[in-house]
């Protein structure tokens, strides 16, 4: 298991960005819930200040960008989207 930051354990807050994408993917706060808690691995993101969260939903990968709010001490939910196999 990796080594998670201290934020993981902050509470969550959902952009309005996420709940859009919620409704287009098929998916709820628990089911997102689940995920994190599922979650894998992490790595930073393109966007500096983010990760991509690494998981698993409905048997498929699947990653979720949050956004450490240091000074709220929230974790910030961006987005979630399931990871689809390049084309070769």
């Amino acid at each position: 298991m990796p080594d998670w930051p201290a934020s993981w354990e902050w509470e969550l807050e959902l952009t309005a960005n996420w709940e859009k994408r919620m409704l287009d993917r098929d998916f709820n706060e628990i089911d997102l819930r689940a995920m994190l808690e599922r979650a894998t691995g992490y790595r930073s993101d393109v966007v500096q200040g983010r990760w991509v969260i690494e998981t698993r939903y409905k048997r498929r990968k699947w990653e979720v960008i949050v956004e450490p709010d240091e000074p709220l001490k929230l974790l910030v939910v961006v987005t979630a989207y399931p990871v689809h196999k390049e084309a070769k």
